[in-house]
């Protein structure tokens, strides 16, 4: 009964979103997160005081991805009202007019990129727009935007997934970059498949067959330096791929190599490079703060994540509310429970880099300030609806994680475990997908299973570090149908009530993904690793 009750919500949240009149998220996921107190309180008899310190902490915790959706709208807006993103589309245009080019670029390396610098959902929020804005329809912008958005997962927000998702478990230095170096492998192997399937979804297999040649040499530019990276780092694959990806698939792309030629459809779209400059301004201000807030050796991270209390004070039975040095804003010991919430105002991709970059870029573009005063006030409007649904599914997600080994969420991952057994290797990677279905994080997802992964490899004799690295990879293939990153690119793209549209379309890449880590870990691990 307590596995039935436990994947009973999920089942009728994938059935509410994808049946026909389908529920938008914002209605389906409150209604959820109802269906979920009510078992909390009647069949696990959950204490009022815990279920209403999760839900208040659900609140708290809803602010990182809104504000980040409304940064990213903010920017998007901005780069519409000011000219950039035409200017943009033009350039594009110019480097080669030929589509698959053009996706490859914004889509796959430079998303790769991103993804490395900052996670949190930002590469669709930022790529996706740009794609629309090139003219791609925004429902299959928006599906191939989360089925790119894989690969570089793992090693995302400067490695976070890895080094901090696993940091529970206590595993020492090395097995973490062991289960990095296996992950970058597993993906490697999924990226010879992924981007193609992601392409399909805009452009047909006949164009897709006549470009071949580039688009492998735009995902290898990306992929062979994020591997080879992995086996000695788990903080830059990502970045540092993506970087050299994006360089080498805009060079490659100007000589048209591997490319069916495409007459330009844009009469007199030629643009000076100071407008192209221009233009790049707010992207490159954007990518250049993230990468310099988020590399370790500098001190600006430790900064914004100080938490050395600057003040506090007692908010009644509600908590202790507190504000850190590095502008963390925190809820301690919410009603008499041990359960914290927070949000870091200057750490979370939000107010940095986004809010700050169109602060200084307006005047640049001197955008007169109603332009700038409707800028803010429409992506405001827009935040409204996908606010209701991370509202939703966090506070789902937080009771479901209720009870430690015996949360609702421990118990599908245990139950699966145990009746796979030795098999589990063919079916690891999934679990993980199902934890960033729930949260809406790669790093959320390892913190939530890798224990129960562990305990799987040590009862069945696997390898903890070849399971480790399926829940990572899983994590990670997750994006492509986790509710938060759904809502997040829809709502940048203003799509409304498509979710389960979206959800039919990217589960297949994510099955396929499932399978394509299988057999790797299963034949080609250990060619390379003693398991």
């Amino acid at each position: 009964m307590a596995l039935f009750l436990s994947i009973f919500p999920i089942v009728l949240l994938i059935y509410l979103m994808v049946k026909r009149n389908a529920l938008p998220s914002y209605l389906a996921l409150p209604w959820i997160a109802v269906v979920v107190l009510i078992i909390q309180l009647i069949f696990f008899g959950t204490d009022i005081s815990i279920v209403s310190a999760n839900i208040a902490s659900a609140l708290i915790a809803v602010q990182t991805p809104i504000t980040v959706i409304f940064g990213a709208i903010l920017f998007n807006r901005f780069s519409e009202v000011s000219g950039a993103t035409d200017i943009l589309r033009k350039w594009l245009g110019n480097i080669n007019p030929n589509p698959v080019a053009q996706i490859m670029i914004i889509g796959w390396a430079f998303a790769f990129m991103i993804e490395g610098a900052s996670g949190f959902g930002t590469p669709a929020a930022i790529a996706a727009p740009i794609l629309v804005g090139l003219g791609f329809p925004a429902l299959r912008v928006a599906m191939l935007a989360l089925v790119m958005n894989s690969v570089p997962v793992s090693f995302g927000a400067v490695g976070t997934p890895t080094w901090f998702g696993f940091g529970p478990l206590q595993l020492a230095e090395s097995q973490i970059l062991e289960i990095g170096s296996m992950t970058s492998l597993i993906h490697g192997f999924a990226a010879l498949v992924i981007p193609l399937m992601a392409l399909s979804l805009i452009v047909s297999w006949s164009e897709i067959r006549k470009n071949l040649i580039f688009i492998y040499i735009s995902i290898f530019a990306c992929v062979v330096p994020y591997m080879l990276l992995a086996q000695v780092n788990y903080e830059f694959p990502s970045l540092v791929g993506g970087a050299i990806g994006l360089f080498v698939s805009v060079i490659v792309a100007n000589k048209g190599i591997g490319l069916a030629k495409v007459e330009k459809t844009l009469e007199g779209s030629s643009v000076s490079l100071a407008q192209v400059a221009k233009a790049l301004f707010p992207t490159g201000m954007l990518i250049a703060i993230l990468i310099v807030t988020r590399i370790q050796q500098l001190p600006f991270k430790a900064m914004m994540n100080n938490a050395t209390s600057w003040f506090s004070t007692q908010l009644g039975s509600l908590g202790l509310f507190d504000v850190s040095h590095g502008l963390i804003f925190s809820l301690k010991n919410i009603f008499g429970t041990s359960i914290n919430a927070s949000y870091k105002l200057l750490y979370v991709p939000a107010f940095i880099p986004f809010v700050v970059t169109v602060l200084i870029a307006v005047p640049v573009f001197a955008l007169s300030m109603s332009k700038t005063k409707d800028i803010f006030v429409t992506s405001l409007k827009q935040t409204k609806n996908p606010f209701f649904a991370l509202v939703g599914a966090l506070v789902m997600v937080n009771l479901m994680l209720v009870g430690g080994d015996n949360s609702m969420v421990k118990i599908i991952g245990q139950s699966f475990a145990h009746a796979t057994g030795e098999y589990w290797t063919l079916f690891a990677s999934y679990l993980g997908a199902v934890g960033a279905f729930f949260s809406g994080s790669n790093t959320v997802s390892n913190l939530t299973f890798g224990s129960v992964q562990l305990s799987t490899a040590e009862l069945t004799g696997l390898s903890a570090s070849l399971i480790l690295a399926l829940q990572s990879v899983g994590g990670a293939m997750g994006n492509m149908v986790c509710i938060n990153n759904i809502v997040a690119v829809s709502s940048v793209l203003n799509i409304d009530k498509q979710e389960g549209t979206i959800i039919k379309k990217t589960v297949v890449p994510m099955i396929v993904y499932g399978i394509i880590a299988a057999l790797v870990a299963l034949f080609i691990i250990p060619i390379f690793y003693a398991v």
